[in-house]
């Protein structure tokens, strides 16, 4: 099994009340206690409804126009998305960015932000990961809302 290490810094306080939380649980330390808590809060987290945000970065992707054809943009990436400056008609200077379905290279909807565009990426990515054709309603909620 591969592994990660991770380093979290605390104050004296929350080191007390960590040590005392892995030990009554029966943790051999506070990183293998913490690594299940964690885990217990992305999954109350996904069950209340509450996306978790993508981590986007800058990159380079393809994109299928309206036209059919294909054209590599530049923009924020999060697998399995990726948004750009610009519309179903190509990338253009201006208040629309355009989500798209990296595997695929589907604009997925045209926003009029950035921030609208990371937030139904949030949304979308956990329906993605179960049924590649699902998000529909979800995609019609976020384009109705911005009008």
């Amino acid at each position: 099994m591969k592994v990660a290490t991770f380093t979290v810094r605390a104050t004296l306080a929350q080191s007390a009340r960590w040590k005392r939380a892995a030990e009554g649980e029966g943790f051999a330390s506070v990183g293998s206690w913490a690594a299940g808590a964690l885990d217990a809060f992305l999954e109350h987290r996904a069950r209340a409804g509450r996306p978790i945000p993508l981590a986007w970065h800058l990159g380079a992707f393809k994109v299928r126009l309206l036209d059919g054809s294909e054209v590599t943009v530049r923009g924020r990436l999060s697998p399995p998305f990726g948004y750009f400056r610009g519309t179903a008609d190509g990338p253009v200077a201006g208040h629309r960015f355009s989500l798209v379905h990296l595997p695929t290279c589907k604009l997925i909807a045209t926003l009029r932000s950035a921030g609208q565009a990371r937030s139904l990426g949030s949304e979308l990515a956990p329906i993605f990961a179960r049924d590649e054709h699902g998000g529909a309603a979800v995609i019609e909620r976020h384009v109705r809302e911005q009008a």
